[in-house]
Formats: C-alpha cells, structure tokens, sequence
C-alpha cells in the first residue's frame, strides 16, 4: 500500500489539526469575499474543549467548503489544508484500493452515492458527445434490473434511454445472450454510444456483475462504450477476500469507479466517492463558473470538507490491514447466518465475498420481518425477498434471536 496506513491518534489528530491550521479561519481571518462562514457559534459552539481531541467535528465547526475537483488543476486556496486531505484519500481508494498508477485519476468526495453515480454518466453523456458528436437519442444505458436506482435517475435527468437487463432469478446473474440481445434492441432503436454500469454488491442482493459480459459483446459489435463500476455498497467489502479481484483499474476497460463511505465505512451521510481515469472529468467543467477558483468539474458544486475528513480518519483509523480482519469477521458472521438457514431449509440469495443476505418473502412471516426491521424488495404485495445487511452492529447475538424466531413459526405453521 502506497497511501493507506494505519496512523496513531495523536498523529491524526495533528495532521488535521494543521490542515485547518492552513485553511482560511473564519473565527480569526479577515476573508471578506466569501459567501460562507464557520457554523453559527449561537447553535454550534466551539467552545467545548472535546472538540479539540475530536477532528472530524472540529471540521464541521469550521466548515470548509471543496468546490471544485482538487486532483484537476487548482482549487480554491481558502481550504487548501483539507483539500490536501481529500487527495489523500482519493490516492487510497484510487491507488491502494482500485489499483490505479499514482497521478492516472480524478475524483472527489460527493455528497453520496447516486450523485457519483450520476457523475459518471454526466461525463460519459459529454464526452460522446463532444468526441463524436453523438445527440442524445444515440446515447443508451446498459444496466441489470437488480441496479440502483440512481441510474434510471441518472438517464432521467440526463434525458438519456436506458435498457434494464434481466438477470437469472436464482444467481442474480447477467447471461451474455442477454446482454446481447439488449445490444441488438439499442442498435434497432437507433443507439450508437454505449454506457454501461457494473454491480459491485447491488443494494438489494449484493450480487456483483463480470463487467466482461458487457465488454466482450461490444468488443464483438465493435461498438463505443465506456463502463462504469457502481460499488457504492460493496466497494469497501468485496475487493477483501481470499481470491483475485479483477474488479478493478487494472481492467483496461473500467474507466470509473464509485463507492459510499457512509455505508460499510460509517462515514457520515452523504459521503460518496467518485474516481475515474484522467481524461474524462473535464468533459463535465462549468466554463460559466469564473469566481471559482480552478474548474468546477462535479455535478454538486459546494461541498463539505468535513465528510473528506472524516473518510481520512477512518481509513487511517484502521488501515489497510485492520480494515480486512473487520471485514472477515463479519463475512463470518454472514457465513453463520448462512449455515443456520440451510439448516432449515431457507431459500436465500447470497454472494459469496459480500455480507447480505437476501431471504425469499415467503419464508418470513411478516411479524418477524417487522420485528428486525427487514428490509423488503417493494414495499406492496409484489415483494418476494427480505434483506439482511450484516453491518458492524450486527453481532451473532442478534442473528441467533432471529433464527430462534424462525424456528418457532416453523414449529407453528401447519404441516
């Protein structure tokens, strides 16, 4: 690992503490021309000496403000001390974690994750545009129907056509004949640029796509495409497991990466990370924005330094090697909760190296699902799967009153 380390307390306290030692001070400086200021000291004291061992809300206090794309070019120099913390973590996810060489991305910490994700198709949109002088009704999406929501947005707001994929019921699956034959459906409608997004843990069956499924079929078609890797919810899990992880930049073909930081990583929301290869974000720069100090390249504008922040504390809480002993215990857990299942004869969905756990609606009486707050598919008579997320709070305790639950309906349903 080049950039992500385990530091001690006091080496991460410092080094924040010198970071907003080198922004603009809004409690002491006389910075005149800014449309911002610390939080209101009335509502947000900064006076509690506990802030003072508690960087991360120290931030908040002080309020930076990242406009911009601070791995492009120049940024505005007020916040440069944060700044130079938010390129640090984009080394270690972009870099240490993704696989990229040093110095090869852009990126920025957004304000969640479907703006990532709207991120990189905003950019894809562009560039197609600007390169090929694609219209609008040429452009086309390619995703399975177990992907987020955030990309039907995405093509609603950008006013781009997107084809939903059907996946193989059992394994969550894309099959190649498929994707092909949504190739063939785009070509039919007049689609010339394609855009692909790849599953690295979907929300609700933490399945992961091969993004070769799409890319061998546009090879075959000789078609334009970019693909982009939504790894919003299994970013921070997946690449830890005792195999080889090709879900990454040394893929030649992944052009972008997204992941959320406040899901595995408890960041606070919204914290979204947004990486792609150079060469692609300024297909997004907002010329009209001249009092910005560098080049506006991300759909939010304005955003909070302190959510940069606090990505940095963590990862540098843990490190790299930390971080996967926590993952594998939950994956323990996960494995746990799996065993007892088969047991009962439970049909459920699971990805191997990810840790939820999709049970089959009708294996679940709605009473239990309601006590553990299980998380439905729909929330309407349509629903057919309960999810369960194996978060950090979730311990063996909680999965062992469950299955005890379960037992019991079991013992009570009519045979």
């Amino acid at each position: 690992m080049k950039f992500w380390k385990k530091l001690s307390t006091e080496d991460r306290l410092q080094r924040v503490h010198q970071a907003l030692k080198d922004n603009v001070d809004f409690y002491k400086d006389a910075s005149l021309g800014y449309p911002a200021s610390r939080l209101d000291d009335k509502v947000f004291s900064n006076d509690a000496l506990f802030l003072k061992e508690m960087p991360v809300l120290s931030t908040f206090v002080a309020n930076p403000n990242h406009i911009g794309c601070h791995t492009f070019g120049t940024s505005e120099f007020a916040f440069k001390g944060t700044q130079a913390i938010e390129r640090e973590v984009l080394s270690m996810i972009a870099v240490d974690l993704f696989k990229i060489e040093a110095g090869q991305f852009d990126g920025y910490i957004s304000p969640g994750g479907t703006e990532a994700n709207v991120q990189a198709i905003w950019v894809y949109r562009n560039e197609f545009m600007k390169k090929y002088g694609a219209k609008l009704d040429e452009i086309v999406i390619l995703a399975s129907e177990d992907t987020h929501y955030s990309i039907p947005k995405a093509a609603n707001l950008l006013m781009l056509d997107w084809e939903k994929i059907p996946v193989d019921p059992v394994t969550r699956e894309l099959n190649p004949e498929r994707v092909k034959e949504s190739i063939k459906i785009s070509l039919a409608k007049g689609k010339k640029f394609f855009i692909a997004v790849s599953n690295m843990g979907t929300t609700m069956f933490g399945s992961v796509d091969d993004p070769k499924v799409y890319t061998a079929q546009f090879k075959d078609y000789q078609l334009p495409f970019r693909l982009h890797v939504d790894g919003a919810y299994g970013g921070f899990v997946y690449p830890f497991g005792e195999f080889e992880n090709q879900i990454n930049f040394t893929n030649p073909d992944i052009s972008s990466i997204t992941i959320d930081a406040h899901k595995m990583l408890q960041a606070p929301y919204g914290t979204g990370i947004f990486v792609c290869r150079k060469g692609l974000i300024e297909n997004v720069l907002t010329s009209e924005a001249q009092y910005v100090e560098g080049m506006d390249l991300t759909l939010c504008g304005s955003r909070s330094g302190a959510n940069a922040v606090a990505v940095w504390v963590i990862l540098t809480t843990y490190g790299p090697h930390k971080w996967y002993e926590k993952i594998s215990v939950i994956k323990m857990r996960t494995n746990w909760l799996c065993k007892q299942l088969d047991q009962l004869g439970i049909t459920y969905f699971r990805e191997p190296e990810m840790n939820i756990v999709a049970i089959r609606s009708e294996c679940v009486p709605e009473s239990i699902a309601q006590k553990y707050t299980l998380v439905p598919q729909a929330h309407d008579h349509t629903n057919q799967w309960y999810k369960i997320v194996l978060m950090d709070h979730v311990e063996i305790e909680h999965l062992k009153d469950f299955i005890q639950d379960m037992v019991s309906s079991q013992s009570l349903s009519p045979s």
